[in-house]
């Protein structure tokens, strides 16, 4: 019963969708107020039908409802509580509900929290916010039931992927997701505003928290991806450019060129073609995201589904959404405000050239990503774009772009001169110079001693901007939390490309066959099998190996690594054992072998790893920090006439 009252409230939310795009929109267009005014209680009551689905689906795996197919395929009696809580989004049908309900979540958080936007342009962003959910909805009921029923109902279900029964995987996809799907709502105020031919400062100002709120969240999940990688798949990479990586990766990028144009047209009442562009391309990339895991185009371990029926079904939402986004700017492209001018030489100037090289960066990983899949389909011919390329690519882009991310705060509004940053240039080259010295010197690596002046010339660019802008105490509370929060996410982006920088240049890792008394030797660190054992436990049984690492013969700690068998889905992982510090983190995993002929042994050694993590969390919590600055008290609702109309 539970079951279908689920399937019922989705059937009733995708008949509100509907309504929600409709009436509103002829609202807007026939200036009815009250038609207007339904959008807001369409939007409250669409996110709790939603809600109440998705909840009676967790109901499902929380009792082991087997006689709910996607219960039955993706939980078991024995699962622990938490991974029967993920267990719901695990898997196609679950994720792409949680998707559907973070759609309506953002609707209904938009009509609850925007109040200063004209009405009309308000009911036109929940209508178009609407005309999404009712794309995705649309697709759940027709393609992906999650509340299909399995007849005869088995006795137990087949249990969670091995490899997503991990903290992290409960946290990353809802993290990553308020992220995606974050956009859904730039997406539709930037639409909206097209269709009511007004782009403002006002309208700015509103976009400017959702975009922050879906970049942080997005940053988040990115690095909790990143991080549930990096110890549970077993390779000891924090970053693999997968195709799947890169599809979440891509929205980030424009994502932050989106901030950026968003901060000079709030400003200076300029970049609208690009704010609005922008605004529509991320969520397009958000959607490119979604096919790519459901269409069965690729395999990999971040894939939820393989069927091509779905995939098309997503794509015909990608087509009409992206394209008919698009059509409409181009329309209106020539009618779009374009105000104050400035000079190359400006702070609009650097954040300009900023967002042409994060979409030249977009580009590249676009091109690394879809190239071998566009050759697969046309040719047939399988090929690989890897680490190489992107190295080639992707990290020259991004060191032109760090070297203007630290300059271009440092610049006036409008118009400056170069003769402005020529201290900071003279000093910060060389303390550059220093440090490729020492790090040749101490490290014989030139590659490395550049990235890590990279790093700290970006550092110290974001301080000496704070700096500039005198005590925290004589800003008002805005422009106060606004420093803070600027200063953080490039303190962020500087600590992400140091551990980034040390990792790529120094990590060092051995693998061997050994039996227990046996050690490998990595980086002057010394990783002897002590112990062997096996046991079970209620999910799983394991084999555990004991590691104890010790330098100079000071033993530093015993690491546990198992590898574990999974009987309900018969697959064997391997768990490694880790110990994290900011100088180095050691890494060892266990693999196949007999007590005769020995184990495999993994030693890794990977310094200031941990680094990158930290700047993810840095810059996340910048923008989570500009939110709370942005808290204000309500403002009356701009009037039409107060708007600077495009036409």
């Amino acid at each position: 019963m539970i079951a279908e009252i689920g399937h019922f409230c989705l059937i009733l939310a995708l008949i509100v969708a509907a309504l929600q795009v409709a009436l509103p929109l002829y609202g807007a267009k026939a200036e009815k107020p009250g038609l207007m005014g339904f959008a807001d209680q369409a939007a409250r009551i669409q996110f709790a039908l939603l809600a109440a689905s998705f909840a009676c689906l967790t109901y499902t795996f929380l009792i082991s409802d087997f006689s709910v197919k996607l219960a039955a395929s993706h939980s078991h009696t024995t699962k622990p509580f938490l991974y029967k809580i993920s267990g719901v989004w695990g898997n196609h049908e679950g994720s792409i509900l949680l998707w559907t309900l973070m759609l309506g979540l953002y609707g209904f958080l938009f009509s609850v929290f925007t109040k200063s936007l004209p009405a009309a342009l308000r009911a036109r962003t929940l209508a178009i916010q609407a005309m999404l959910a009712v794309g995705f909805i649309g697709f759940i009921l027709f393609t992906s039931n999650p509340f299909e029923r399995l007849f005869p109902t088995p006795m137990d279900g087949l249990g969670l992927n091995p490899i997503l029964q991990d903290p992290g995987l409960a946290i990353h996809p809802p993290l990553l997701y308020m992220g995606y799907v974050g956009y859904s709502l730039a997406f539709s105020m930037a639409v909206a505003a097209l269709l009511s031919g007004k782009i403002d400062k006002a309208w700015a100002k509103a976009l400017k928290p959702w975009s922050l709120l879906s970049w942080s969240f997005l940053t988040l999940g990115i690095a909790m991806g990143s991080l549930w990688a990096y110890y549970e798949l077993g390779w000891g990479g924090w970053w693999m450019w997968d195709p799947v990586e890169n599809v979440s990766f891509m929205p980030w990028l424009i994502g932050t060129a989106l901030l950026h144009s968003i901060m000079v047209m709030e400003r200076r009442q300029n970049l609208a073609h690009w704010t609005v562009l922008l605004a529509i391309t991320a969520f397009s990339l958000s959607l490119i995201g979604t096919f790519i895991v459901r269409s069965g185009v690729l395999v990999s371990v971040h894939a939820f589904a393989v069927d091509p029926e779905r995939g098309v079904f997503i794509l015909a939402l990608l087509l009409l959404a992206t394209g008919g986004a698009l059509s409409l700017y181009a329309m209106r492209a020539k009618t779009l405000v374009q105000r104050a001018e400035f000079d190359q030489v400006s702070r609009e100037g650097g954040l300009v050239l900023n967002n042409l090289l994060l979409a030249t960066a977009t580009a590249t990983v676009f091109l690394g990503t879809f190239y071998p899949l566009i050759m697969d389909a046309v040719t047939g011919d399988k090929i690989s774009v890897g680490k190489p390329y992107f190295d080639l690519t992707f990290a020259p882009i991004m060191a032109v772009l760090i070297i203007f991310m630290g300059a271009a705060p440092l610049l006036r509004w409008q118009k400056d001169s170069l003769s402005t940053l020529k201290k900071f240039l003279l000093l910060s080259g060389l303390g550059a110079l220093a440090i490729m010295a020492l790090t040749y010197i101490f490290g014989r690596s030139i590659l490395g001693g550049f990235g890590l002046a990279l790093a700290a010339y970006l550092a110290y660019g974001a301080l000496k901007a704070f700096r500039k802008k005198g005590p925290l105490s004589s800003l008002p509370r805005q422009a106060k939390y606004h420093l803070m929060s600027f200063t953080l996410a490039h303190l962020g982006v500087a600590v992400l490309t140091a551990g980034a920088v040390t990792m790529s240049v120094w990590a060092d890792d051995t693998i061997g066959r050994v039996k227990p008394g046996e050690s490998l030797e990595v980086a002057g660190y010394t990783f002897t099998l002590t112990d062997v054992t096996g046991g079970e436990t209620r999910n799983y049984s394991f084999r555990r190996g004991e590691v104890s690492v010790s330098k100079g013969g000071r033993e530093i700690k015993t690491l546990q690594t198992e590898q574990r068998f999974y009987p309900v889905r018969e697959m064997i992982t391997t768990e490694a054992g880790f110990r994290f510090s900011p100088t180095a983190t050691l890494f060892a995993g266990l693999g196949e072998g007999t007590p005769e002929d020995g184990y495999i042994l993994r030693a890794n050694y990977h310094p200031a790893v941990i680094w990158i993590w930290i700047g993810a969390l840095l810059m996340s919590i910048a923008g989570f920090l500009s939110l709370i600055g942005m808290r204000s008290p309500a403002k009356r609702p701009v009037r039409e006439s107060e708007l600077v109309t495009s036409t």
